[in-house]
């Protein structure tokens, strides 16, 4: 029998610990297809963060660093400093990317660092509890905003991507998401060609995905994706934000 569906070579085997119908999965499996296919497996470095990614190391079969929370980019700035011939990744979620963390992203693009950013944007805190984000949307009910997110008190919700796209540094900026096969399939191209970017030495490169939460957003797995589709996509537009 013709094998025609195999487990990548880029995640080791063992179980996700993540929530059922959580998006971390479905990315993991994207970027590990993705070193695999470019043979960069035996040459990638990952850095995550604190986060529900925090278990990363345990999952992706290449080099890992752990970094302290919202750090990920510095790390991963020394490290392709130190290896420039390596491809260098961080794995980040949103509330440690765009909150303690921001001020990293935005510096490692401005400096045009050859990193790439997998930047997973669920519009909440999901590890410490579902507390709002900088990306909750507005309206949103989380644990620290009963009532929902009240813009004249939180201001809106921050648009990563069309932020970063306008620093001279960066190379390649795309928002996807993870609701259906189709978008899936975007999902995988964009982080090949942010990875490419990087190694053509371009500039800095992120890709942002959509990503649902259905524990923390107090839904099914089914209901979460089409939540994401209707609220989330009309606010923050997918799309290529910039490419050199």
């Amino acid at each position: 029998m013709t094998q025609v569906f195999a487990r990548t070579k880029g995640l080791l085997d063992v179980d996700f610990h993540y929530c059922p119908g959580c998006t971390h999965g479905i990315v993991h499996r994207l970027v590990a297809e993705v070193l695999e296919e470019m043979g960069q497996l035996d040459k990638a470095i990952g850095v995550a963060p604190v986060g529900c990614a925090v278990f990363a190391y345990n999952y992706f079969n290449c080099d890992m660093y752990e970094a302290a929370h919202g750090r990920a980019p510095a790390v991963a700035t020394g490290c392709k400093r130190v290896h420039p011939q390596n491809l260098v990744f961080t794995y980040q979620g949103d509330g440690d990317l765009a909150s303690i963390g921001a001020a990293e992203i935005v510096h490692a693009a401005h400096r045009g660092e050859k990193i790439t950013a997998i930047f997973i944007n669920n519009a909440i805190y999901g590890m410490t509890g579902g507390q709002m984000a900088p990306t909750t949307l507005v309206g949103q009910k989380t644990t620290t905003s009963p009532y929902g997110r009240d813009k004249e008190l939180c201001g809106s919700p921050i648009r990563i991507a069309e932020m970063l796209a306008t620093i001279e540094g960066s190379a390649y900026i795309e928002r996807v998401a993870c609701n259906s096969n189709a978008n899936i399939i975007r999902t995988k191209k964009a982080i090949r060609n942010a990875f490419q970017s990087q190694l053509d030495r371009k500039g800095f490169s992120l890709v942002e995905v959509l990503a649902t939460c259905p524990t923390n957003w107090g839904k099914s797995p089914a209901e979460a994706m089409k939540w994401l589709e209707e609220n989330m996509i009309p606010y923050y537009p997918l799309g290529v934000f910039k490419e050199v």
